[in-house]
Parts: C-alpha cells; sequence; structure tokens
C-alpha cells in the first residue's frame, strides 16, 4: 500500500531492504572460523567412537566364542569363522553340542562397513577377532589402522 495515501502529506519512502556484501562476508569468515574449529574436534571424536564400539563388538564376539567353546570343547576354526556362532557349521570339526538358536542372533559389520576377522588360533592367543580399519585393508594408520581384540586401549 502506497503511504501517500495512508498519511497525506508524506512522500512514499523508497527502502530496500537486505545486506551489505560487507555484512555478508563478516557473517562467511564467522562461519568459517568456527567450522575450522569445530570440525576437527568432532571428527577426532568420531574415530575415538568407532573404535570403541569396535571394542564393545569385540566383547560381546568373545563372550559368544567363550560359550561355544564351553559345549563344543574347541573354539570354532578359522575356517568356520565367526558364522559359526550364528549357524552350526558343517565344516570339521562340526560340533557336537552346538545350542539350537546359535550363540549370537547376527554377525554385525565394524563401524566401517566391513566385516569382523577371526583366526584360530591366533598370534600368541587361542584366537583372534580384528577389525581391518577405515580403510578395510591390512595395516594403516590413524583410521585406517587394523584393531584386535587383544590390542591395549
Amino acid at each position: 500500500m502506497n503511504t501517500s495515501l495512508r498519511y497525506p502529506g508524506r512522500k512514499a519512502e523508497a527502502r530496500q531492504a537486505g545486506f551489505t556484501l560487507v555484512e555478508i562476508m563478516v557473517v562467511v569468515i564467522i562461519i568459517g572460523l568456527l567450522a575450522g574449529i569445530v570440525v576437527p574436534n568432532v571428527m577426532d571424536n568420531l574415530d575415538k567412537a568407532n573404535v570403541k564400539k569396535a571394542r564393545a563388538d569385540f566383547s560381546s564376539l568373545q563372550t559368544a566364542l567363550k560359550l561355544y567353546r564351553i559345549d563344543n570343547f574347541n573354539f570354532p576354526t578359522t575356517e568356520q569363522g565367526l558364522e559359526a556362532l550364528v549357524t552350526k557349521p558343517s565344516i570339521a570339526p562340526v560340533p557336537r553340542n552346538y545350542k539350537e538358536s546359535g550363540y549370537i542372533d547376527n554377525l554385525t559389520k565394524d563401524p566401517w562397513g566391513n566385516d569382523y576377522q577371526y583366526m584360530s588360533p591366533g598370534e600368541g592367543h587361542e584366537y583372534d577377532i580384528y577389525s581391518l580399519g577405515a580403510d578395510g585393508v591390512s595395516g594403516g594408520e590413524g583410521q585406517n589402522a587394523d584393531i584386535s581384540i587383544w590390542d591395549a586401549e
């Protein structure tokens, strides 16, 4: 509505709404600075959380492996793998006292979406459970490093 019709004697004022280029640049710089500080901290916490989740999964798998051993007098072989905790193995040695419902409901993936690895006998232990890290390849550093159930935390 034209302001000169509402208020006789006043002329219509032309106002433009918006931000100046300088104001927009200041906001973009502030957002960039905040992102530069926050993102590295969040990413570091995400890496730590992934390792903690893998360790929690190791604990669950280790409990299931111990129950398997109590019932069947040995751990599953490397060939039978962790799948032996879900379904009865058909590869020798076939377990004699396998629990009908299995020892876990299903196998979860590691935090990076790869399968957990299993080896029996392990290096220096009766078995080993490990993750190949974010890259899914043996070796690596940082988030790509392998994580084993026997690693010190």
